[in-house]
């Protein structure tokens, strides 16, 4: 059956703080309906919105945070465990930055922080399915990453170790999401040894094609890899089970590339921007994913040098609508139908 995205939906993190309406549950939702949005990502590390331990063990609190969202006219789309994730794998050069992304009584004991991390992953799981969710999103973690660049040469089997390792640590935990009938789309992002698409393929063949290791289809990563985003549709379509929308530009000049000298966001040549104010050709992307069936949510992830996030937030919620495409139930030439299949013999002089 032709299938239609739903949406459209707003990713939460980068909105969240702690004044109104974006301190409580209640307020951010109905400030996220406000604006047009059917759908809400929500971040399971933020405990102003949800008590993920709470919520793995207890259908009541989970039908609550359902129910309140509900009422404000959205539904969740899936938990994000980006930061969890990417405590998973650590490599020892980023222990300082990530600590950050734990409490407090873990910082500096990168055993205990990613045992934690692990568990962490294993009750968003089980808080998915008593929230009647289908997919996760997520970060793998990265070990090799600081050896992106081949120079200086890297030690005979590096990568494969490297591999090897996070498909071990990652096993276990898609393990339990395969228990709980839910997938985990990771988001293919610079920063973690899954940053394209060869590298997934390199962690998906040592995790022997986990059917719960899926894809958070996000373009603007591929834009400032200047790597061709349909042509990705198009080879990994079957994978992709979650989509961030979101906008980027690249402009290269004489001084910057890919790699952008160091500079912030702002002097980069290539940032992400709000949507419509980048270069990602959503139009093209839209059909491809609507081609294939995709009947996710695109969700809008707000991050721009830039603009506001409070403009970009209003302005996502009709750019998204007027994007997703309603799939046709039909074909556009059936008014010109030739009538019996059995025609087709006789045209091709198989029957008298």
């Amino acid at each position: 059956m032709p299938a239609t995205m739903k949406g459209p939906a707003i990713f939460l993190a980068q909105f969240a703080g702690d004044s109104a309406p974006f301190n409580s549950w209640a307020s951010i939702t109905a400030w996220a309906a406000g604006l047009g949005y059917r759908g809400v990502q929500l971040p399971s590390w933020d405990a102003r919105f949800i008590d993920l331990a709470r919520a793995a063990e207890s259908q009541a609190y989970c039908d609550q945070i359902a129910g309140i969202a509900a009422e404000n006219g959205v539904a969740i789309t899936e938990l994000s465990t980006h930061l969890q994730g990417q405590l998973v794998a650590v490599n020892p050069a980023y222990d300082a930055a990530f600590d950050a992304f734990a409490p407090a009584a873990l910082y500096g004991r990168p055993v205990e922080r990613q045992a934690w991390a692990v568990e962490q992953l294993k009750l968003a799981a089980k808080a998915s399915r008593r929230l009647g969710l289908a997919g996760s999103v997520s970060f793998t973690g990265a070990l090799a990453w600081p050896f992106v660049y081949p120079w200086p040469q890297r030690p005979a089997g590096l990568v494969q170790e490297s591999f090897g390792e996070l498909a071990k640590r990652w096993r276990p935990i898609l393990d339990v999401y395969e228990e709980n009938g839910v997938d985990v789309g990771f988001e293919i992002h610079p920063g973690e040894d899954v940053f394209d698409g060869a590298t997934f393929e390199l962690f998906l063949e040592r995790l022997d094609g986990h059917p719960r290791c899926r894809i958070n289809y996000d373009p603007s990563h591929f834009l400032l890899q200047q790597l061709d985003y349909l042509a990705f549709i198009d080879i990994y379509h079957e994978r992709i089970s979650a989509f961030h929308v979101k906008d980027a530009e690249f402009r290269p000049n004489g001084r910057q590339g890919v790699y952008s000298g160091f500079a912030h966001w702002v002097e980069r040549a290539g940032r992400f921007r709000s949507l419509g104010d980048g270069q990602v050709d959503f139009r093209a992307i839209f059909s491809k994913l609507a081609q294939y069936g995709f009947a996710g949510w695109p969700v809008l992830e707000w991050e721009c040098a830039l603009k506001h996030p409070e403009d970009g937030a209003r302005e996502g919620a009709p750019f998204i609508a007027e994007h997703i495409i309603r799939v046709t139930e039909k074909p556009f030439d059936d008014f010109a139908g030739s009538g019996d299949a059995r025609l087709g013999r006789r045209m091709l002089g198989l029957d008298p």
